[in-house]
């Protein structure tokens, strides 16, 4: 029987902290009729069908630190987060489809990527959502620590009041030195 994975990740474009993926094989269970890119959700519905998705999948997650990000750029660093949420799932899958138009390299694996997977194909829309979920959570916690940010609604994208703050208070850090325009600051 052919077991297929749908890996996204999220985050890429956040001035803060670490890219997640997610690896998702489903279950048989799953009505796929439900499953939708992460962004075409409000946080609300993300929020339930997270907790859907884990009952009715097997899953997993990949980070990528700060200091990967900075070393390897947010690309490679993206890719990183994937290999090792695929590398982590419990079943092998027959073949791993990646949204976007670049593969995470990974020997013995069967990786083809899909533009625009999270829209057409529901285990990376399932990855979508558990990889965005997963992140916004770990922002909101680190946003009560660094409560002048705003990251508990910004999850530390360029925004303005995001910005506003950086220039006020300075760089912390979980902000990503080498994006910019934190790499203009210094």
């Amino acid at each position: 029987m052919k077991i297929l994975a749908g890996v996204d990740e999220v985050g890429r474009g956040s001035l803060i902290g670490p890219v997640y993926a997610a690896a998702i094989i489903l279950k048989k269970s799953v009505n796929k009729k439900l499953l939708k890119d992460s962004k075409s959700l409000s946080r609300n519905n993300r929020e339930k069908l997270f907790s859907y998705i884990k009952k009715h999948s097997i899953w997993t997650i990949g980070k990528a630190s700060v200091k990967e990000i900075e070393k390897n750029n947010i690309l490679n660093a993206s890719l990183l987060a994937m290999k090792r949420a695929i590398i982590k799932l419990q079943k092998k899958p027959s073949i791993v489809l990646v949204d976007g138009n670049k593969i995470p390299n990974l020997q013995n694996y069967n990786i083809k990527y899909v533009v625009k997977g999270d829209k057409k194909i529901p285990s990376i829309s399932a990855a979508s959502i558990i990889a965005k979920v997963s992140r916004d959570r770990f922002i909101i916690n680190l946003s009560k620590k660094f409560n002048n940010y705003g990251w508990d609604t910004n999850f530390g994208y360029g925004t303005r009041e995001h910005l506003k703050a950086i220039k006020k208070y300075g760089v912390t850090r979980h902000h990503r030195k080498t994006f910019s325009p934190i790499l203009n600051l210094k």
